[in-house]
């Protein structure tokens, strides 16, 4: 184990994955839930969507840790699967066939950008004061993602305001707050797992802590194979290319799909593979010199991009980086050891439906704000003095939770850093790739707008 995770040479240990591995799955626990929840929606049936939520985060997520050695876990994404439902399915009028169709066509789109090593080379040419940005926007999203799944943040009338306490899930929460602050200062190991543990114990007398319904593994296995390979039935593919008036539609919608799971992914690696050490400055020389997929950026992109056209094909949406990896990453997590203890997580999940679905998020979103708080320090790298240094920076890092996507948060703080260069008439510093990609967010945005 230590040979083949490296965990020595990583600064770590196999007790300290462990946990990592713990505190990241069940701050992401709840995703085995809420994702059939969302997409049964659109006729799937629940079960199906159960198992092969947990499916596809297993093989994921194995992929992560096996063959690139990265602390990070896999699963179907949330906002892509609102996305999914709500806008592809109850919005544009396809079929869940048809859009799980073209999850698979994202998730190849992927791999080729991977292969031909176009992901990393939009990585290289982020500037350093916007990948800082990113960084420490991700520790917003992640402590305002906390927050939200408490409810703590009420919107009444469109007003952000803070919830009355007068819930025993906000006061657990508070309780969970308080003692990971308390734990963290103190310095114990496992900080973060422990408040878990503690505040869904606690919540069990406060009944914040209870079952949600869900189905049996036997269920869910019988109910398997309605999704399950579903995109090669006529109904799948096939459908979705025979009506040339759709086509186009399709085709803006694939688009759609695979620039929000890139830049998610993108943003995730960057604002937490930076500051860890995860990814070096040793990794990243070798991800421009070598070739193949020797370096742990260059695995980890084809670990994620592998990972949506596997979940498409078990019967659910994109399967992505999960931002709350960076509770493992808090906790200490270093090598590919922690997605291993995530993916066995996920396999004993599928028995243990009830129990782990008992998680609530008072008990969870507590260690997504520390987490958070701890992200925040790639801010200090940016000079907040210089008006054009700071103006991209703000729109990447704070836009990411105002409309809760990472990618989103990037592309205004491409665009803004591009318009910044060209008033101050240093538009050649922009890299070329950089124009690319602006352009192709501007695209997306306009287009999202007309659909």
């Amino acid at each position: 184990m230590e040979k083949f995770f490296k965990l020595r040479q990583n600064g770590t240990t196999v007790s300290r994955e462990i946990v990592a591995g713990l505190t990241t799955f069940f701050a992401m626990a709840y995703i085995i839930v809420v994702n059939p929840s969302i997409l049964s929606q659109t006729g799937m049936e629940w079960g199906a969507v159960f198992l092969a939520t947990i499916i596809a985060s297993i093989i994921g997520t194995l992929i992560m840790g096996l063959f690139a050695n990265v602390p990070y876990a896999q699963a179907p994404g949330m906002g892509l699967n609102a996305f999914f439902t709500y806008t592809v399915c109850f919005g544009l009028g396809f079929t869940w066939q048809q859009a799980m169709s073209m999850v698979f066509i994202c998730g190849l789109i992927n791999i080729l950008l991977t292969v031909t090593k176009i992901r990393k080379y939009i990585i290289k040419a982020i500037p350093r004061s916007l990948q800082n940005a990113i960084g420490g926007g991700i520790g917003i999203f992640v402590a305002y993602i906390g927050l939200l799944n408490v409810g703590i943040i009420t919107f009444d009338s469109g007003v952000p305001a803070l919830a009355t306490l007068d819930q025993p899930a906000f006061w657990l929460f508070l309780i969970g707050l308080a003692l990971i602050i308390i734990l963290e200062v103190l310095h114990v190991k496992g900080a973060i797992l422990i408040g878990i543990v503690v505040a869904t114990l606690i919540g069990i007398p406060m009944e914040v802590t209870s079952p949600q319904d869900t189905v049996s593994f036997v269920e869910a296995c019988k109910a398997l194979p309605t999704t399950m390979f579903a995109i090669f039935r006529p109904e799948g593919l096939a459908s979705l290319f025979t009506d040339v008036a759709k086509l186009p539609l399709a085709l803006i919608t694939i688009f759609s799909f695979s620039i929000t799971d890139t830049f998610d992914t993108i943003g995730t690696f960057i604002g937490t593979g930076r500051k860890s050490g995860i990814f070096s400055a040793e990794d990243e020389k070798a991800m421009e010199t070598t070739p193949g997929f020797k370096s742990k950026m260059d695995k980890a992109l084809f670990a994620d991009a592998t990972a949506t056209s596997i979940g498409a094909l078990f019967g659910t949406s994109n399967t992505t980086t999960f931002v709350e990896s960076a509770a493992g990453i808090g906790a200490g997590g270093r090598t590919g050891l922690t997605s291993v203890i995530v993916a066995l997580c996920f396999a004993v999940s599928a028995f243990l439906s009830s129990f782990i679905s008992a998680i609530p998020y008072a008990a969870t979103a507590p260690a997504l704000v520390i987490v958070g708080i701890m992200m925040l320090s790639s801010f200090r790298e940016i000079s907040w003095t210089d008006f054009s240094d700071a103006v991209p920076a703000f729109f990447a890092g704070l836009f990411m939770a105002l409309c809760y996507s990472i990618s989103y948060g990037i592309g205004f703080g491409f665009i803004t850093y591009c318009l910044v260069k060209i008033c101050k008439k240093q538009a050649r510093e922009i890299h070329p790739i950089l124009w690319v990609v602006t352009g192709l967010f501007i695209l997306n945005f306009v287009v999202l707008a007309l659909v």
